[in-house]
């Protein structure tokens, strides 16, 4: 008998073509536990109804929020830090391990959810952040973000504070760790994408070294939507995005999904 950590991110829950995706997310034990790497979707009560179905077919479901789960509109109820709050509330209601909780321990190994968001640092050189997005703008290439959740927080702002905030908490590990976030905490996954001008919205150098330090076997992303694996300092960097029908239904299969991150034997 085995029990399996396994992993997917960016479900995007709305586009109604990826519910049969959603479904097929199953464990093959029930003693199997499930990472969730961030945007799962958009509007709230969506989130905490995906979030729930999932908790319901596995041991323990871990959630590292994206920014889509941040998404926020002038009307909504919740916005910025407060929406980020209420869905770690929802959370833990449901029994869904956020990276406000205890860290857990699958088999002597730590698995830490994080949330780091981005600081606009993976620029090109001499750039300042302001021109550096309006660089991004001449070309037409401008993230939802932007107009999503700029509006309604400092991001550089609340980035730093997570990543204080964060290290802080990883320096107490001792042991083995498997890292999630949402953004890829190192910037060659990123320097692979077509438009290297996304790559703002993308992470923060700041994080670059967190695999390594804190004794990392891998980390797990999401975001990019280009499933693999990277392998940085020896360390696996694994995406474990879904996407969009787009993306998904023409993509070679590169690497199992849901990704199987850790088998044990019990």
């Amino acid at each position: 008998m085995t029990t399996t950590l396994w992993a997917v991110a960016d479900l995007h829950a709305a586009v109604t073509a990826n519910a049969p995706k959603i479904r097929q997310i199953q464990p093959t034990d029930p003693s199997d536990w499930l990472i969730v790497a961030g945007d799962v979707a958009e509007r709230f009560e969506l989130i905490v109804d995906v979030l729930a179905d999932l908790a319901g077919r596995f041991d323990t479901v871990i959630w590292s929020p994206g920014n889509h789960e941040l998404f926020s509109r002038s009307a909504d109820r919740y916005r910025g830090r407060e929406k980020y709050a209420a869905l770690v509330q929802a959370a833990r209601e449901i029994g869904v391990i956020t990276p406000e909780d205890p860290y857990p321990v699958f088999h002597g190994v730590t698995i830490a959810p994080l949330f780091t968001l981005y600081d606009y640092s993976f620029r090109g050189p001499n750039l300042t952040v302001q021109e550096a997005v309006s660089a991004a703008r001449e070309k037409n290439i401008m993230m939802t973000d932007e107009f999503a959740i700029a509006p309604f927080v400092d991001i550089r702002a609340w980035c730093w504070d997570r990543l204080a905030y964060t290290t802080k908490r990883l320096s107490r590990i001792e042991g083995p760790t498997v890292l999630i976030n949402h953004w890829p905490l190192v910037q060659e996954p990123v320097m692979r994408m077509k438009w290297s001008e996304v790559a703002l919205w993308c992470g923060t150098r700041h994080t670059r070294t967190w695999a390594r330090r804190y004794n990392a076997r891998a980390v797990v992303y999401g975001h990019l939507h280009m499933p693999g694996v990277t392998v940085v300092d020896g360390i696996d960097h694994i995406e474990v995005s879904l996407g969009y029908p787009r993306e998904w239904q023409h993509r070679a299969r590169r690497a199992p999904w849901p990704y199987p991150v850790m088998e044990v034997r019990r």
